[in-house]
């Protein structure tokens, strides 16, 4: 019977190349990873490591026992994930995945207050570049179509979209006061919203619909963070979502100012995308611990700006009521 312990130590060394990369990650002392590897040696009746310069490589034993290994620590886990299920435990690890949105913000902020609840409680968080698709682990925070998919499907709202400039860039190129005036302004394209051939659809807060070929874009990305970049470098005009610009402007005022209040872009879905059949009871409690923390403007379908409440009304709110007490303004123009 091997230690668990001993195949640890051994599997951290093979992957680290090294007693140095396997102490920081166990927070063991390279003496008391020497005295397993050794132990582990004795039981297998060979050796299983090499040196090669500095580091130490599994010799032609150490590769075979080393996928062995691996089986043996897994199933260890799930055995132990398994018992925690019957005493009702939140630990062992959860998987999580988020869009690029919400990497470094809300979704990061849900993660940690949930892992202080649960301090048994191991996560593992990637950023996720393209809708998930075959993936039957783990949870997921998608912004925009999620495509083709065998995950459960779960709606939580929708970003409103806006067009933004930086102030000094409208200062200098003038601020549209149509739509059709965008034509004469630089564009920021986010890949796979608006694309040069696509028609873009702008929505009057009275009901008014203008569709328009965008600008032809000068830069085109494939991220919202490097999009807003592009925008407050004064580089030209792009649709961004208004809750993710709200919070770009409670860290950096005044680098971003919304222009044709009254017109919003197409909105974008948010979905939570998660496995069909039975979930582990930390990712069920995790499901209820999101649900509980999406922001009400999302339901909402409204954006808030700095110093509005979640009661407040929008840009495009004020402009909607002064059009309905006064039906003969034209509902075209913005």
């Amino acid at each position: 019977m091997y230690d668990l312990k001993e195949l640890e130590t051994f599997d951290a060394v093979v992957r680290g190349g090294g007693l140095g990369i396997a102490a920081r990650e166990l927070n063991l002392p390279k003496s008391t990873l020497s005295r397993h590897i050794r132990k582990l040696e004795e039981g297998v009746g060979q050796s299983l490591l090499r040196r090669e310069a500095n580091h130490l490589v599994p010799n032609e034993a150490g590769q075979l026992f080393h996928r062995y290994c691996q089986q043996m620590l897994s199933l260890a886990h799930e055995g132990q994930e398994a018992l925690q299920e019957i005493q009702g435990r939140i630990a062992g690890e959860l998987v999580l995945s988020a869009h690029e949105a919400f990497i470094r913000g809300w979704f990061s902020q849900v993660i940690q207050g949930f892992m202080g609840d649960y301090p048994e409680l191991r996560v593992t968080l990637r950023t996720q570049t393209e809708p998930p698709g075959a993936e039957t682990d783990g949870i997921c925070i998608w912004l925009g179509s999620p495509g083709e998919t065998h995950l459960r499907q779960e709606p939580l709202g929708a970003l409103t979209q806006g067009i933004y400039g930086h102030p000094d860039y409208l200062d200098a190129r003038g601020r549209p006061a149509s739509p059709e005036e965008l034509l004469d302004h630089t564009w920021i394209d986010l890949l796979g919203t608006a694309g040069e051939q696509e028609e873009l659809q702008l929505v009057h807060c009275a009901g008014g619909v203008h569709s328009m070929a965008p600008p032809q874009s000068r830069l085109r990305v494939d991220q919202l963070v490097l999009q807003g970049d592009a925008i407050v470098r004064r580089e030209g005009l792009g649709l961004m979502p208004h809750w993710l610009t709200n919070r770009r402007l409670e860290a950096h005022p005044g680098t971003l100012e919304l222009c044709l209040p009254q017109w919003q872009g197409p909105a974008l879905p948010v979905w939570l995308l998660y496995p069909h059949g039975s979930l582990s009871r930390r990712a069920r409690a995790f499901l209820q611990y999101l649900r509980r923390s999406v922001p009400a403007a999302w339901a909402r379908h409204q954006p808030v700006y700095p110093g509005m409440d979640g009661s407040a009304e929008t840009p495009g709110g004020a402009c909607c009521r002064r059009e309905r007490d006064n039906p003969a303004r034209d509902t075209t123009e913005a």
